[in-house]
C-alpha cells in the first residue's frame, strides 16, 4: 500500500500545478523516512516523488539536507550502484542539490568520491555520463570535496575516457570530451596545497599524454574536434602541474620531444584563437604550459629554432594584461642561460621599444616587473656588443639602473648582474646613461642601508668595481665619497662583502 502510495505521489509530482498541494500538505517530510526502505520498489518512487516536489526550490532543497537526505543518496548509490534506475534518481537528486553550499558540506562527508567514480566507470551512454559530469563539476568548486575527488581517481578516469573518445568525430563524443576535459582542468589547477594528490594524477595522465601525442604525430588526417580537446587538455594539465618537472615524462630528452611533436605550435594556435575569443581559462593554461616547456635547455634551443620567440613576440600585440605578463615570462625563460635567444632578443627594436614602455606601466605592476625582468635578461645573457647598443639607443638602460632600487632582492640582484655584464662588454657606451641615471648614487645608497641584503652588497661592489673603469664615473665615485663605505664594510659579517669590499677599494685607491 505504502509503495502504491509513493507511486501515486511521484506520478502527482510530475504536474507542476500539484507541486504546491504537496508542498502545503507536508509530504516531503512524510517521504524522506522511507529513503531508509530496503524496498527498491519504494525507494524508486520515493525518491522520484521528493526529487519532482523539490526541483527548483531552493528552500524546499535546503530542508532536504538539513534532515540528512544526504547521506540517504549516497547509501543509495553504494548499495544498489547496479540498479539503473536508483542510480538515475540518485544522481538527479545530487545533481539538484549540489550547487548549496550545505549539501557539498554534507557530501565531503561521505565516500561519495568513490561512488561517482564507480558510476563513471560503469556509465555506458552519454546522458549518464553528462549528468555525473555535472555533480562533479559542482563538487569541484569545493576544496575538501575536490582532494576526495582527486584522491578517488576522477582524472585517470576521465584520462580513460578521453583516451577512448579522442579520435572520434560524433557530435555527442565531441560534448562528452569537452566536459571531461573542463572537468581534469578544474581539478589538478590550482590543487597546490595538494601536492601529493596531484602528483598521482598528473602521473597517470602523462601516460595518456604519451599516446594521444603519438596518435596525434602519426595520424596522417586532420585531427577530429576531439583529439584536439583530449590533446590540448592533456597537454596543458600535465605542464602546468606543479609536479611535472620532477615527472619522468617531464625530463630533458621527453620535454624536448613534446617540441619535436609539434605541441609548442599547436598551444600556439591554441592560445591565438582563445586571445581572440577572450577564453581567459584556456589562455591561463596554455601560457603556464609554454613557460614549463621553456625551461629545459634542450627545449629553448629547439624553441628558438623553430622560431617560438618570433610567435610570441607577435603575441605580445594583444591587448590582455594577463597574456602579455605570462608571454614575457616565457621570453625571460628562453634567454634564460641562452646567448643566442638573448641576442635575437636585444637586437628586435620592435620587442625593445615595447619593453621600454612596459616598464614605465605603473598601473599594471605585474607587466611593469616582468617587462623590467626580461629586460635584465636579454643584458645578462647576452655577450653582443650590438645588444648592449641596441638597449642604450631604446633607452632601456634608466630602467635597469631605477630596477636596482626594486623592493624585491631577486629583481635588484637581476638588474646588477645586467649591468655588469653590460659595463664588461661595452662600458664607454654606457657612461653616460649611467651618470644621467645617478647609477653611482643609486650604488652608494646600497651599500649604506644596512637592511639591503649581503647578496645584493656584494653584487653592487662587483659592479662598483667594473665602473671604476671609467674616469668619469671613478671621478663621481671618488666625489661621492664611497671610500668611507667602502672601509666600514671591510668589517661587514659576509665574508664575500667584505673580500669584495677589500677588493674595490684596493682598486679605488689604484693598488692593483
Amino acid at each position: 500500500c505504502a509503495v502504491k502510495a509513493a507511486h501515486v505521489l511521484s506520478e502527482i509530482a510530475k504536474n507542476e500545478e500539484m507541486k504546491k498541494p504537496c508542498i502545503e500538505a507536508d509530504l516531503v517530510p512524510t517521504l524522506i523516512p522511507l529513503l531508509e526502505s530496503r524496498d527498491q520498489e519504494m525507494l524508486l518512487h520515493a525518491g522520484r516523488a521528493i526529487g519532482r516536489i523539490c526541483y527548483d526550490n531552493h528552500d524546499l532543497q535546503e530542508e532536504l539536507v538539513k534532515v540528512g537526505v544526504i547521506p540517504s543518496l549516497v547509501r543509495i548509490l553504494t548499495d544498489y550502484a547496479e540498479s539503473e534506475p536508483l542510480v538515475h534518481v540518485a544522481l538527479l537528486a545530487l545533481y539538484n542539490l549540489a550547487d548549496l553550499d550545505t549539501a557539498k558540506e554534507a557530501l565531503s562527508k561521505t565516500k561519495v568520491a568513490e561512488e561517482l567514480v564507480r558510476q563513471l566507470r560503469r556509465a555506458e551512454n552519454h546522458e549518464r555520463l553528462e549528468i555525473v559530469f555535472e555533480v562533479l563539476q559542482a563538487l569541484a568548486e569545493n576544496d575538501a570535496l575536490k582532494v576526495q575527488l582527486v584522491e578517488a581517481g576522477v582524472p585517470e578516469v576521465l584520462s580513460e575516457i578521453l583516451l577512448r573518445l579522442q579520435g572520434s568525430s560524433q557530435a555527442e563524443d565531441t560534448c562528452i570530451v569537452k566536459a571531461a576535459s573542463d572537468l581534469i582542468v578544474s581539478l589538478l589547477l590550482g590543487a597546490d596545497a595538494h601536492l601529493s594528490l596531484e602528483f598521482k594524477a598528473a602521473k597517470y595522465n602523462a601516460k595518456a599524454l604519451v599516446f594521444i601525442l603519438q596518435r596525434h604525430k602519426n595520424s596522417q588526417s586532420k585531427d577530429s574536434p576531439n583529439s584536439q580537446f583530449a590533446l590540448f587538455t592533456l597537454i596543458i594539465v600535465f605542464l602546468v602541474s606543479p609536479t611535472c618537472l620532477v615527472l619522468s615524462l617531464s625530463s630533458d630528452g621527453n620535454c624536448l620531444r613534446m617540441v619535436q611533436l609539434g605541441v609548442i605550435h599547436q598551444l600556439l594556435d591554441l592560445l591565438e584563437k582563445h586571445v581572440q575569443s577572450g577564453d581567459t581559462s584556456v589562455q591561463h593554461a596554455a601560457l603556464s604550459a609554454l613557460q614549463n616547456l621553456a625551461i629545459p635547455v634542450v627545449s629553448k634551443v629547439q624553441m628558438l629554432e623553430e622560431g617560438v620567440a618570433e610567435r610570441i613576440e607577435a603575441l605580445l600585440r594583444s591587448d590582455s594584461p594577463p597574456v602579455q605578463f605570462k608571454l614575457l615570462g616565457t621570453l625571460r625563460m628562453l634567454a634564460d642561460g641562452q646567448a643566442d635567444a638573448a641576442e635575437i632578443l636585444g637586437q628586435d627594436p620592435t620587442l625593445l621599444t615595447r619593453l621600454v614602455q612596459w616598464c614605465d606601466m605603473n598601473d599594471h605592476t605585474g607587466i611593469c616587473g616582468e617587462a623590467n625582468r626580461l629586460l635584465a635578461a636579454i643584458v645578462h645573457h647576452n655577450r653582443s656588443q650590438e645588444v648592449v647598443k641596441a638597449i642604450q639607443e631604446a633607452q632601456g638602460v634608466k630602467h635597469l639602473v631605477s630596477m636596482t632600487s626594486s623592493e624585491h632582492a631577486a629583481m635588484q640582484n637581476e638588474a646588477l648582474n645586467a649591468l655588469a655584464v653590460a659595463s664588461a662588454i661595452d662600458l664607454e657606451t654606457l657612461e653616460e646613461s649611467f651618470k644621467e641615471s645617478q647609477l653611482v648614487q643609486n650604488l652608494h645608497k646600497l651599500l649604506q642601508d644596512d637592511n639591503t641584503s649581503p647578496e645584493v652588497k656584494y653584487n653592487s661592489l662587483s659592479l662598483l668595481c667594473r665602473l671604476l673603469n671609467s674616469g668619469d664615473l671613478r671621478q663621481e665615485i671618488e666625489e661621492d665619497r664611497i671610500k668611507e663605505t667602502l672601509e666600514q664594510l671591510c668589517s661587514h659579517s659576509n665574508a664575500n662583502v667584505v673580500k669584495e669590499a677589500v677588493t674595490t677599494l684596493q682598486v679605488l685607491r689604484g693598488e692593483t
